[in-house]
């Protein structure tokens, strides 16, 4: 891992850590990356790192850290999964969207960061990531197999938003998949990919539904639209 734990403030008091990782520059956009339900564990620094390596400024917050700051989970265990499952079905989602303005906030303020700023997320924070398009200041937005996002496609989008969407996601039915191309198919802010045949989490190195050609696409994708709205 080449990034660093840093320490960000919540709006309404207290703190949690984030990991943030450098662009070999030291100099670029911001890109707050969002966990999935297992915390900011190796894959999450990794993918920081990664984007990092693609010439962004980094940051993964522990959204978590109301219910249980600093865990690390993985898919390996039932019990694991269980432990992730009780961590998301107690996750707040409105406090969740301000800890992640307060980390765009705090990304703005890293030496070296441009000041534009998106974010991207996975699974749970594939939800959050569109939600970063409706509620916060973030400037663009990616997501990842999205959770739950007929929930919130009514919300006015403030900022371009990308949806990598699995046709064959075990937690998105197929009703949801069209519920979300119905409310966002012709909204020039919204882009939306389907992955024939991909599962949940097919982005997931190590993960059982990993595949390497639709992740590849999916990041290239996401770095080519990042590209055209952050820089």
């Amino acid at each position: 891992m080449s990034g660093k734990e840093i320490t960000i403030q919540a709006s309404d008091g207290g703190s949690f850590m984030g990991y943030l990782a450098m662009p070999e520059s030291g100099t670029g956009p911001g890109v707050v990356v969002i966990q999935e339900i297992f915390g900011v564990n190796a894959v999450m620094r990794e993918i920081t790192d990664s984007w990092a390596a693609a010439g962004y400024v980094a940051l993964c917050p522990d959204i978590f850290w109301r219910q249980e700051p600093g865990i690390q989970l993985t898919d390996q265990t039932e019990a694991e999964w269980a432990r992730a499952f009780e961590l998301f079905n107690g996750f707040d989602l409105d406090k969740g969207v301000d800890d992640l303005e307060a980390t765009a906030q705090a990304l703005r303020g890293v030496e070296g960061c441009t000041g534009k700023v998106g974010s991207v997320g996975f699974c749970l924070g594939g939800r959050l990531a569109f939600l970063t398009a409706t509620r916060t200041s973030i400037d663009a937005a990616v997501g990842y197999y999205g959770v739950m996002l007929p929930e919130h496609t009514g919300e006015e989008l403030k900022a371009p938003v990308l949806l990598h969407i699995p046709t064959e996601d075990e937690f998105v039915p197929k009703d949801q998949q069209a519920a979300v191309h119905a409310a966002l198919d012709g909204n020039p802010k919204a882009t939306l990919y389907d992955y024939e045949g991909q599962d949940h989490a097919f982005a997931r190195v190590g993960g059982k539904h990993y595949d390497k050609a639709s992740a590849d696409l999916a990041l290239q994708r996401s770095l080519d639209f990042f590209k055209s709205t952050i820089g």
